[in-house]
């Protein structure tokens, strides 16, 4: 009798527990926003303190539970397109891309993943930077592109990470083997929150549809998209991904109570600096 009464205790206890642990995680759901701020010359604003900024969702003022400053440590997904086109531009991208990794701060972690027809790990997480590069440089080019099935296994790889992250991606041409299609894996990466960093080159840049669904990808997740048409472009767009991920902030709030299945805005706003310009993710939709 003892021990079923010790078997149905532990059986509610357990019960309790997982009821507790599920209206725990309900009720810290946050919405995570990533944003850069910017003075009315262009200039980053970095050093502003948690209490300058004001967040609005869907036009209700949200109070900010966690906040990490332009200065905290970041963890950034490299995500490099081997495809047998870019067997022309890789010098060029191994080159800018161990160039961002040499003005990353030494306790910014970087992830290198190539990708053609799956994603392979070049590099996982450090904050090694030799390790990085030597990676980078180990990049060949073949095979066909399977684009968002890779965009989609980064962005699972790092979403677990604690604190602020950012994927940076750079391709050279339209998908034409992945199982998982746009829709799906702009989806995924608006769910997950991640800012994305885009670079379409070559083909890429004629590729309308392409173009737009990077831009879709960027833009909802408060990155940003850019072309590069030629070698000093291919420099000139990763000093400025560098320049963006270093003057990053992380703000988050509590998902509101009720919130529908539909676009929600996000206005982010400083106090005492109307006129600063604010880069960063402009709504989500509540999963």
């Amino acid at each position: 009798m003892k021990s079923r009464t010790t078997s149905l205790l532990a059986a509610v206890f357990c019960a309790t527990t997982v009821l507790t642990w599920a209206q725990f995680k309900a009720e810290v759901r946050l919405v995570e926003v990533y944003a850069s701020v910017y003075d009315r010359k262009g200039v980053p604003v970095d050093n502003l303190p948690k209490d300058r900024f004001r967040v609005s969702d869907d036009g209700l003022s949200q109070p900010i539970v966690s906040f990490e400053s332009a200065s905290d440590a970041l963890s950034c997904a490299i995500l490099i397109d081997t495809t047998g086109s870019m067997r022309d531009a890789l010098g060029a991208v191994r080159n800018a891309v161990s160039r961002l990794l040499e003005q990353m701060r030494p306790e910014d972690a970087v992830a290198v993943y190539g990708f053609s027809t799956s994603l392979n790990i070049l590099q996982d997480f450090t904050t090694d930077k030799a390790a990085a590069k030597r990676a980078v440089m180990l990049t060949r080019a073949g095979g066909e592109t399977a684009l968002f099935d890779a965009l989609a296994e980064a962005s699972r790889e790092i979403a677990p990470r604690s604190g602020k992250k950012a994927i940076v991606l750079y391709t050279d041409g339209a998908d034409n083997a992945s199982h998982v299609v746009a829709d799906a894996a702009i989806k995924r990466a608006r769910k997950s929150g991640i800012p994305i960093y885009a670079v379409a080159e070559g083909a890429a840049v004629h590729e309308g549809e392409l173009l737009k669904q990077l831009r879709t990808l960027s833009t909802q997740t408060g990155g940003w998209c850019y072309q590069a048409r030629n070698e000093r472009d291919v420099s000139k767009v990763f000093g400025d991904i560098q320049a963006a991920l270093k003057h990053m902030y992380l703000i988050s709030y509590k998902l509101p109570a009720g919130s529908e299945a539909k676009w929600r805005a996000i206005q982010i706003a400083i106090d005492g600096a109307p006129d600063y310009k604010i880069r960063g993710k402009q709504g989500y939709f509540p999963e």
